[in-house]
């Protein structure tokens, strides 16, 4: 009898806490659904200093606008953290393909941290491979003086797309390098693209010290299918001309924190982030100012609720994660200078699309504890919790002090449409799926600071 007694009055509890959660839930989906300002903030972001890339102006100005977006949003305390980042170089580049018996002009983007061609023309065959195994059966012979076009495609029969972008990134990140070895004077590729269209995307890429640097640009998919056929039927040449390169000294650059002190435990830190940094195309709205200011809007709206967390709720805005991950690994650095406690790390650089899951990358143990709480998402449009995704400018804090991390996971079917691109602008972000994904982050550390991960 007893028993039966304890047992019902844990399971009345457990509902009564349920509800408590679940009208928590829905305060703070009301407060921003109606009321975000995150929405606004992307389009001053985009709009007044637009695509960002670290080291240079624009990044700087970023700098300033979040510091002030911060302190508008009601940080209890904002500051800078400094790092040293790199700055590369665009300049002008052009690549015209021998189409018909004549040169015709093609949109393309050099691949980011690529060296250029010094600004001349580089003219020379092309030769077409599809995939690694493809060009590491060609003698060297066939390969010395000529442009290598890795004509590799994103897959499409993964549904995940972040699946395939993982598969097809390799040609963007190391083609450089095994076309150098044996001894090409330049790389193209298909672009790291879900796209029916012919935006080029760049996105970063790396040299062996081994090698020479060569110059390397990615199409879109259209140009790249005219590519391949041309190539099929025969030789092709291209021009290319480049005057993107290194900088050669490291900019001194910031991340911008704001945090809400916690009232219970306040030396327990619950970090959220996104990546200030962009390439240089485009606005940087999806890649990642999405992430940035839905950082700042959990702030804003845990003050507009008058939420006192039990934990510090602290918002980071990291520098430099396209091209060096500066700012991620200061921020771990400064964590363990300063003994720092957290007891989560969430990032959001997956783009402004609807929510779909939380990623989860903690023990066995942490991942039961959350499960309890997982149906209070589903009125929410969020349901996958089983992925083990975190974000790069957490995984230092990961790495060097085994921080638990999650990551946003929204639909992904558009992302690789956009990401890296000229298309990456403020018109292609919805504000209602933009809000969303700041509503899910919200209830996500407001649970976490109300019932800990264990």
């Amino acid at each position: 009898m007893k028993y039966r007694i304890f047992t019902l009055l844990a399971l009345l509890s457990f509902y009564a806490s349920f509800a408590q959660d679940s009208l928590m839930f829905r305060k703070i989906s009301n407060e921003i659904m109606v009321h975000a300002n995150c929405y606004n903030d992307l389009r001053v972001l985009c709009k007044t200093v637009g695509h960002r890339i670290s080291g240079s102006p624009s990044a700087a100005k970023a700098v300033e606008w979040g510091e002030k977006a911060m302190k508008a949003a009601g940080a209890e305390k904002v500051w800078l953290q400094a790092c040293d980042v790199p700055y590369w170089y665009r300049g002008k580049e052009n690549l015209d393909l021998l189409f018909g018996g004549k040169y015709v002009h093609v949109d393309a983007l050099s691949l980011g941290n690529s060296e250029g061609s010094g600004g001349k023309t580089i003219e020379a065959p092309i030769i077409m491979v599809q995939n690694f195994d493809e060009f590491n059966a060609l003698p060297e012979a066939a390969v010395k003086g000529k442009i290598v076009f890795f004509n590799y495609r994103f897959r499409q029969d993964f549904i995940f797309t972040f699946e395939g972008y993982g598969d097809a990134v390799k040609y963007r990140g190391g083609s450089p390098t095994v076309a150098a070895q044996k001894g090409a004077v330049g790389v193209i590729i298909r672009s790291m693209s879900t796209g029916e269209d012919d935006f080029p995307h760049t996105g970063g890429t790396h040299y062996k010290d081994s090698v020479k640097k060569i110059p390397a640009m990615a199409l879109g998919n259209k140009t790249a299918d005219k590519l391949e056929q041309a190539c099929r039927k025969g030789q092709v040449k291209a021009r290319l001309t480049s005057e993107c390169h290194m900088m050669p000294k490291m900019v001194r650059s910031y991340s911008v924190i704001g945090e809400i002190k916690g009232t219970e435990t306040p030396e327990r830190i619950i970090t959220i982030g996104g990546h200030l940094d962009s390439w240089d195309v485009g606005e940087g709205a999806h890649d990642d100012g999405a992430g940035c200011v839905q950082s700042i809007e959990v702030i804003r709206a845990i003050k507009a609720l008058g939420i006192r967390p039990k934990c510090t709720i602290r918002a980071v805005l990291f520098m430099n994660e396209e091209n060096g991950q500066k700012g991620g690994q200061a921020y771990a650095d400064s964590a363990i200078a300063r003994h720092e406690n957290h007891v989560i790390a969430i990032e959001t650089d997956a783009g402004g699309f609807s929510p779909r899951g939380i990623g989860l990358v903690m023990s066995k143990e942490q991942k039961e504890h959350l499960a309890q709480y997982t149906h209070l998402f589903l009125p929410y449009g969020v349901y996958d919790f089983s992925r083990e995704e975190g974000g790069s400018d957490i995984s230092p804090i990961h790495d060097k002090l085994k921080v638990p991390l999650a990551g946003l996971m929204p639909d992904a079917q558009r992302y690789f449409d956009i990401h890296h691109t000229n298309n990456d602008i403020f018109e292609n972000v919805n504000h209602r799926e933009l809000k969303l994904g700041a509503v899910v982050l919200t209830q996500f550390i407001w649970l976490v600071s109300e019932h800990g991960l264990n």
